[in-house]
């Protein structure tokens, strides 16, 4: 679940060609065959169990479809809504404050070397410099979570998230009129219990970096309120892979309606 901070302020809107998308999304089907979710830890068994019955394959309409749905939407809007990609264009340094118990602050720096892993063109890192990073991930008690979302948004915005959403753990994004993601913060339980916690932070910390919809319509991903899945899944590394892809631009807008995903081979 996730709160997106939007500003109001619109630019100009450049259409991209179909044709550009095409030949882009044909080349990211080449680099994408191969993607795999094995894990990298001696993992929650509930994960485990998730994992061994995994889909793998999917066609290229499931693939544009979420996203579409994910990538173009946002689950709760305080500004203007706009059916667009938001994404970095810049490195991502993530900074952590850990402020429960237990210390999760290991577990985030094993996730996000996962998402590093699988995700190509985005370079994200841990960093310990707080005035060096735009992406703040917050560790809190369950009991804290509902105070920290007061502190950091005020009242009223949180008493709107909390009519909207009821976090069990929340996400935030800042973009520019480009929508180009500037700053991202994410709250996160550590006492909620060991599957929770890893659910909660793939699915968050994925969604603050531009997979910011959730949709009950597209069953294979993490990004549905009817799914948990406590890894970083085949189907969402093609959706994170396609949005990161350094010509899916966040200053274009592309044409939902018309178009049409070239042929995407199956993951093998």
């Amino acid at each position: 679940m996730s709160f997106r901070s939007v500003k109001n302020k619109l630019v100009p809107e450049r259409l991209v060609s179909r044709e550009a998308i095409f030949a882009t999304l044909a080349s990211i089907a080449i680099a994408l065959t191969g993607l795999g979710s094995a894990p990298a830890r001696a993992e929650n068994p509930d994960i485990s169990s998730r994992r061994a019955s995994e889909r793998l394959d999917f066609t290229d309409d499931e693939i544009k479809d979420g996203f579409f749905k994910i990538a173009f939407r946002a689950e709760l809007q305080l500004g203007v809504a706009a059916e667009r990609v938001r994404k970095y264009d810049e490195p991502v340094r993530i900074f952590v404050v850990s402020e429960g118990v237990p210390d999760r602050r290991p577990e985030i720096a094993a996730i996000v070397a996962d998402i590093r892993a699988r995700v190509n063109h985005l370079d994200v890192a841990i960093t310990n410099d707080r005035r060096a990073a735009n992406f703040t991930v917050t560790l809190v008690a369950a009991r804290d979570l509902r105070r920290t979302i007061r502190a950091r948004y005020g009242h009223d915005n949180a008493k709107r998230i909390q009519r909207s959403l009821a976090p069990q753990c929340l996400s935030g994004i800042g973009k520019d009129e480009r929508y180009r993601i500037r700053r991202a913060e994410v709250i996160l339980p550590v006492d909620a219990g060991e599957f929770t916690f890893y659910d909660c932070a793939y699915e968050e910390m994925l969604q603050a970096l531009g997979a910011i919809n959730d949709d009950r319509s597209v069953p294979w991903t993490m990004f549905n309120d009817d799914v948990q899945m406590g890894f970083f899944d085949v189907y969402d590394q093609y959706l994170l892979n396609i949005l990161y892809d350094p010509r899916i631009r966040s200053d274009r807008l592309i044409a939902t309606h018309t178009l049409k995903l070239p042929l995407l081979q199956d993951v093998q």
